[in-house]
């Protein structure tokens, strides 16, 4: 992102040599940059603490009988660990010391209290038990949160991953690869986690810090004042440090998603790379990518130190003051003249109340060790909120139908369609209109840019025109349900995309309830059957991702075999046949052929050859239709397409000559 920004020059020029210098500290004076990255994303929305827990208690829907025994159990584990610190009174004041137990605690004991022996053995008994089902109630807590968490995760990332996959393209292609990857894997899946930075955690503390409360104001109501003092203090240091912590974070995600995106592109783009020698140079851009996000993480850093420095030092601090008060007294009580009142504070007391105070400070201090991190889960929260905030493609109209493709005749027509790219104010296609009978088949010929494919993209329902409409069987496709439409396509793109899996699967990939019979019939269909069988398992094997252990021939003839598969009522061929020679291209024509009766077929292709015997040829330049006939028609018109197939006819009389030619 920094490095597009320096491209279109709108960070400083003072600042570019920045890339190239060993990397320092630094904080406000990037904020440009972070400013430049919100652009790009084309988000600047900033959402509360409360409207993020509001998100992430809406994921938990179906789930509530986990989260309800999580917390009944975490409040029944937290209660029963404050009982074993009120052992330490009654041992220090009445076993080692000489004061009567409580009239409440010895009838509680009854014999057992006795000799101090019995009072010593019953209570270090008694806080061992309480102890363990304590801890056991906790660990099942604890499972059924984990468990709840790990259920969100898988259920943020189905979502995130289904929204993503209906994104319009532009943002598809805008987010890259690497970019989507990026937050299903970091900030997806930090949102299971929140449930124990959001709820888990904070619960425990709530229910510690009332009941050590209740417990500190029995003991003594002046120490609880003093203990009390100090909340106000960590409250605002939190708040102070914590709102400027989760937007950095947010800028380190964002930096992180570009680093992986960039780095996918460059190993997707391997032989490119390679080929033009621009290793160092890849290196380079991802290694300044790399050097921004760590001053990023350094910065965020210095934050996050200093919280934790401010309560290091805060809680110690209290705890020795509150210590020095309470022994103060003591030794105050302990030289006070006879005959004076006594105060009621004992040793045992004051060891009492700094064992609640650890349990009541405590959390506190887990909750701000966890702060930081909090807001780093909360940023990713917050960004896969912004790409489910995002509009799908081409939501279904109310009233949008669902089609049975037995119905579907399979007329296509346009009507004076206009199409812009979102971002752009050039049109790509201006007042195009035509008539696909069914059955028939459209071959769309021009030279490069002249708006064929984006034509095709259109007829896809990949992008809905921004002037004029387009029908099927005279119905709107606006109101016709996006993917029960899609249903009714098969399609061949020239940059030709396999999945990495075998042979079969990625024929299966239009059918899934295909069987074997079926994808050999139409591998036989698209000619590649032959070569199929002489991989090393046949169907079985492993083509590598994108079938890079495939030819370019071979990869178009899968992607043949697979629109086949799909038994279609419209068909695009975006370049289908470009990778094949000439004795593969002959044999796929004569069973495309075959595969084009009854079905409306959408042909693109620079070899003229294989649309020769299209019921209509349309031929565009500019973005406009400028011809439109037979073949022959066309040729006997003398234009355009006149003039293509005799520039193509001169190039292949000269290659036949220099292949006849002797050496």
């Amino acid at each position: 992102m920094y490095l597009k920004a320096l491209q279109s020059g709108e960070v400083p020029e003072e600042r570019k040599g920045d890339l190239d210098k060993p990397q320092r500290l630094r904080g406000p004076e990037d904020r440009p940059i972070r400013e430049l990255q919100r652009k790009a994303e084309g988000t600047g929305r900033t959402r509360t603490f409360w409207d993020l827990l509001r998100s992430l208690l809406s994921f938990t829907h179906g789930h509530v009988g986990l989260v309800v025994s999580s917390l009944v159990g975490l409040t029944l584990a937290s209660l029963l660990a404050l009982l074993p610190p009120y052992g330490t009174k009654p041992v220090i004041d009445s076993v080692l010391g000489d004061r009567a137990l409580p009239e409440w605690f010895a009838s509680v004991l009854g014999p057992l209290g006795s000799d101090k022996w019995s009072i010593l053995l019953t209570v270090c008994l008694g806080m061992i038990a309480v102890t363990f089902v304590s801890v056991g109630v906790g660990v099942w807590a604890r499972w059924r949160m984990t468990k709840l968490s790990k259920l969100m995760t898988v259920r943020v990332r189905k979502q995130v991953f289904d929204h993503a996959v209906r994104l319009p393209l532009h943002r598809v292609y805008a987010i890259k690869s690497g970019g989507v990857s990026s937050i299903l894997r970091d900030d997806a899946g930090a949102v299971g986690d929140l449930v124990f930075s959001m709820m888990y955690n904070p619960w425990r503390a709530i229910v510690q810090l009332v009941g050590a409360l209740a417990i500190l104001a029995w003991a003594d109501w002046r120490l609880l004042v003093g203990a009390i003092l100090v909340l106000p203090i960590l409250y605002y240091t939190e708040r102070m440090w914590v709102s400027r912590i989760r937007p950095l974070w947010r800028d380190v995600r964002s930096t992180r998603r570009h680093v992986d995106s960039h780095a996918t592109e460059s190993f997707g783009g391997i032989r490119i790379v390679r080929g033009f020698n621009r290793g160092r140079s890849e290196t380079g851009q991802f290694t300044r990518n790399n050097n921004l996000m760590a001053r990023q993480e350094l910065y965020t850093w210095w934050w996050m130190r200093a919280i934790d420095a401010a309560w290091s030092v805060i809680i110690p601090t209290s705890t020795a003051l509150l210590l020095l008060y309470g022994g103060w007294r003591i030794l105050a009580a302990q030289q006070a003249p006879p005959g004076t009142e006594a105060d009621p504070l004992t040793v045992g007391d004051l060891v009492m109340f700094m064992a609640y105070l650890a349990s009541l400070l405590g959390p506190l201090a887990v909750l701000a060790s966890t702060a930081t991190g909090l807001q780093n889960a909360l940023a990713g929260l917050d960004r896969t909120l912004d790409l489910l905030d995002e509009p799908i493609e081409m939501p279904d109209a109310p009233g949008a139908v669902s089609l049975d493709a037995s119905h579907v005749a399979g007329r296509v027509e346009l009507d004076h369609v206009g199409f812009t790219y979102p971002g752009t104010d050039d049109a790509v296609l201006r007042d195009v209109s035509l008539v696909a009978e069914a059955g028939q088949t459209i071959a769309l010929v021009g030279p490069s840019g002249a708006g064929k494919t984006t034509l095709c993209n259109l007829v896809a329902r990949f992008y809905d025109p921004t002037r004029g409409q387009i029908t099927l069987d005279g119905r709107p496709l606006t109101k016709v349900q996006l993917e029960s439409y899609r249903g009714l396509l098969g399609i061949v793109e020239q940059d030709t995309f396999l999945f990495d899996g075998t042979v079969g699967e990625n024929i299966a990939y239009a059918r899934r309830d295909a069987d074997d019979g079926e994808i050999i019939a139409a591998a036989r269909q698209a000619n590649a059957h032959g070569f199929i069988t002489d991989l090393p398992d046949g169907y079985d094997t492993l083509i590598g991702e994108r079938g890079v252990k495939l030819s370019g021939g071979q990869r178009q003839r899968l992607s043949i075999a697979r629109a086949i598969l799909a038994n279609p009522r419209i068909i695009i061929l975006d370049e289908a046949t470009s990778n094949l020679d000439s004795e593969s291209e002959g044999l796929i024509q004569s069973a495309l052929t075959e595969l084009f009766q009854n079905r409306t077929t959408f042909v693109i292709a620079h070899r003229l050859s294989t649309v020769t015997h299209a019921d209509q040829i349309l031929v565009l330049e500019k973005g406009r239709i400028v011809e439109r006939g037979t073949h022959r028609e066309l040729r006997e018109a003398g234009g355009l397409y006149a003039q293509m197939v005799a520039r193509q006819q001169v190039g292949e009389e000269a290659w036949n000559d220099a292949e006849l030619a002797p050496a």
